[in-house]
């Protein structure tokens, strides 16, 4: 690696720059010598599924199953997270009154909902999580052993 010399200076120039653009480049290249990071603890088998293996799997019950139990979740509750969100656009567009209610001090039923929001998307994280790890995460352990060859 070559030595890039960069003047010192406390205002924002080309230096900072051409520093950022050697993070970037240095960045990229540690990414690809240790390949990409995954958080699953598994050793992909040498042999790369071919496609009608592939088709096979997403033809099969277990994956129909998997596919079923996603959008039985994922539907419901975004549907309600959108209604909930609609709502609160409405109600902060048509109803001022009601948002601008004082509740406690200078907290407004607008800032509550506002806040809730965020609630709200933390608490479907949570939920979407769970159901994953129960119902989504040992199905599609068993599909992906089945690709890679480690199933029965």
């Amino acid at each position: 690696m070559t030595q890039v010399s960069i003047p010192f200076s406390t205002k924002n120039g080309p230096h900072l720059e051409a520093l950022r653009a050697r993070h970037v480049a240095d960045t990229y290249d540690e990414y690809r010598e240790e390949g990409p990071v995954s958080t699953v603890d598994h050793t992909p088998s040498e042999s790369a599924p071919d496609a009608q293996k592939w088709a096979d799997v997403q033809a099969s019950d277990d994956f129909v199953e998997l596919k079923r139990r996603l959008l039985k979740f994922v539907f419901p509750v975004s549907g309600l997270f959108l209604a909930w969100y609609l709502l609160y656009v409405l109600l902060a567009d048509y109803a001022h009154g009601f948002m601008s209610t004082k509740v406690l001090g200078n907290i407004n039923v607008g800032l509550i909902f506002g806040l809730l929001q965020f609630v709200s998307t933390f608490v479907i994280t949570t939920l979407y999580v769970r159901h994953a790890n129960k119902n989504l995460d040992p199905l599609a352990e068993k599909l992906r052993n089945e690709i890679e060859g480690d199933g029965k």
